[in-house]
């Protein structure tokens, strides 16, 4: 994917690939102590808990204006986390995940200009098939 990767010293990396590991290492331990099936907001308080047991910088329910010719404007939109203003984490709690939601964390990133996102379903039976990893 373009943008996904950078050169260093003569090898491939992923841009943030350490702290998008800590994140999703911590939405693992929520969903092993939980499993599938409970409410999106009950997923964000206790990735909020995981996340300050793993001392990572964050941030919830993160206001996001629309610029609009120069005017910032408060349209309601809110990122769920803002993981050391580096990554932003949505979450959902959803049958599958779908377009929409792709699209809602790509301009997530778009209006914050945060480059790496992570789009987490929770009520999946294995956690590494709900996530999605985008980057502008």
């Amino acid at each position: 994917m373009i943008g996904e990767m950078q050169r260093t010293t003569g090898r491939v990396e992923l841009i943030e690939a350490d702290l998008t590991g800590e994140i999703i290492g911590a939405a693992v331990s929520v969903h092993r102590e939980l499993g599938p099936g409970l409410l999106e907001s009950t997923y964000e308080a206790c990735m909020c808990h995981e996340l300050g047991l793993r001392k990572l910088p964050f941030r919830c329910q993160v206001e996001l204006p629309v610029e609009y010719k120069g005017c910032h404007l408060d349209c309601g939109y809110r990122i769920d986390l803002v993981v050391d203003n580096r990554v932003i984490v949505e979450l959902k709690s959803v049958e599958s995940l779908s377009a929409i939601h792709e699209s809602q964390l790509l301009t997530y990133l778009r209006l914050s200009r945060i480059r790496v996102g992570l789009l987490i379903n929770f009520n999946v039976p294995i956690l590494q098939k709900g996530i999605v990893r985008r980057v502008l």
